[in-house]
């Protein structure tokens, strides 16, 4: 990424992969992945992959790892697999992937979520962080709760344009100290 890559309006298209993790669902039927990308392309933002997988740690993790380690990957967003049951693996799969994380997104998606479902909004574990200078974004699996998410919080941080300050700024600098961090 690079001042050249800004486009005249300001606006930086970042490249983006999406996760779903669902045991039951298809790209026939995924919903909260079709939002996600149909959002982010409404952005400006460009998909660079897209998997399904079920909820399995080692199998969420085998995915956002490669991407992750993809240099021409920004940022992650996934779906699925942040509520209470016993299949709901996605926060302990991603976040110690991370390293560092961002402990205002989630306050900030229950607290808009709160606002949309009431008090069922405690239920998510909705996270994001820093893994290997890419931003991760961990949703719940309802379309509801991605549109939240992407309208909310989302599509402002993911904004050069955005202010007092995005994601997207901070994007250049996510690797500063972090060979001091792998010591």
């Amino acid at each position: 990424m690079s001042a050249v890559d800004v486009d005249e309006s300001g606006f930086l298209a970042l490249p983006i992969a999406v996760l779903t993790v669902s045991d039951s669902r298809t790209a026939a039927d995924d919903k909260s992945g079709d939002l996600l990308v149909e959002r982010l392309r409404q952005a400006g933002h460009h998909l660079t992959d897209r998997a399904i997988v079920p909820d399995d740690i080692y199998r969420i993790r085998e995915v956002v790892s490669r991407w992750i380690a993809d240099e021409g990957v920004k940022v992650v967003i996934s779906t699925g697999g942040t509520g209470i049951t016993g299949r709901d693996t996605t926060p302990e799969a991603l976040v110690p992937l991370m390293d560092m994380r961002v402990d205002g997104f989630g306050e900030l998606f229950r607290q808009l979520s709160f606002d949309e479902i009431g008090s069922s909004a405690i239920q998510s574990r909705a996270v994001a962080g820093v893994a290997n200078a890419t931003l991760l974004f961990v949703l719940p699996g309802s379309s509801g709760a991605c549109r939240t998410a992407w309208d909310g919080i989302l599509v402002k941080q993911l904004d050069l344009r955005h202010k007092p300050c995005n994601f997207v700024s901070l994007i250049p600098r996510l690797r500063e100290g972090q060979a001091s961090r792998n010591q």
